[in-house]
């Protein structure tokens, strides 16, 4: 699938997602969501993102995709599927697909703006900076983005952990990386995540997914 590009933005941007599937995804919601019910509120959360993302100034927008793309992808990205292995490899390989600055990001966090990215977006966004960090609420990160493609910056660093975020930043400082900070999210990866995140964006198709289930049977 080819994507639009040349929308006046320094670089690439890389969204890493999971086709949602029930069993595939979201699995720490259930319960008290079913398998189905947790699959609907990832691909509400992915459309969200991938949304906000098709409206930001990119040089190029990719999403880096583990199964099929479906209804919920907008036009104007290239599709590339994740290679095998585990998180820190398929974060690694995504961003080895690259060339310059490129800027990744969940799935989780539909409550992404192009004004939460603003710094990070703009035009001189790497005069003097090597990568761009997005602390996540759980001790991960939720946007992570690099001047220059440098895999290894990624691989082994333990994903999954509450220290995964602060042991990822400390790489890149290591590495001599001029590091700058984007505000910390909340991820979605329990059902007490589910409430707060749909208030932090209300008019989005996470919010209304969580508030169907929320009002309706749970079949």
């Amino acid at each position: 699938m080819s994507a639009a590009t040349g929308s006046g933005g320094p670089a690439t941007l890389l969204v890493i997602a999971k086709e949602p599937l029930p069993g595939r995804v979201k699995t720490r919601l259930t319960p008290p969501y079913t398998p189905g019910e947790a699959a609907r509120l990832a691909e509400a959360s992915l459309a969200d993102t991938l949304h906000a993302v098709r409206d930001m100034p990119a040089r190029r927008r990719v999403l880096v995709l583990e199964g099929r793309p479906g209804p919920w992808l907008p036009a104007g990205f290239d599709v590339v599927p994740q290679c095998a292995g585990g998180l820190d490899e398929r974060l690694a390989h995504a961003f080895a697909g690259c060339a310059g600055p490129a800027l990744l990001l969940g799935m989780d966090t539909p409550q992404v703006t192009a004004r939460l990215l603003a710094p990070a977006l703009a035009a001189d966004a790497w005069h003097g900076c090597d990568a761009w960090f997005g602390p996540a609420a759980d001790g991960g990160f939720w946007a992570l983005g690099l001047a220059e493609p440098r895999p290894e910056l990624l691989r082994g660093v333990p994903m999954s952990t509450p220290t995964t975020g602060a042991r990822q930043r400390a790489r890149l400082v290591a590495a001599g990386l001029a590091v700058r900070e984007l505000p910390e999210l909340l991820d979605v990866d329990t059902a007490a995540d589910v409430a707060r995140v749909a208030a932090a964006a209300p008019r989005g198709r996470f919010a209304a997914t969580a508030a169907r289930l929320a009002g309706g049977p749970r079949g």
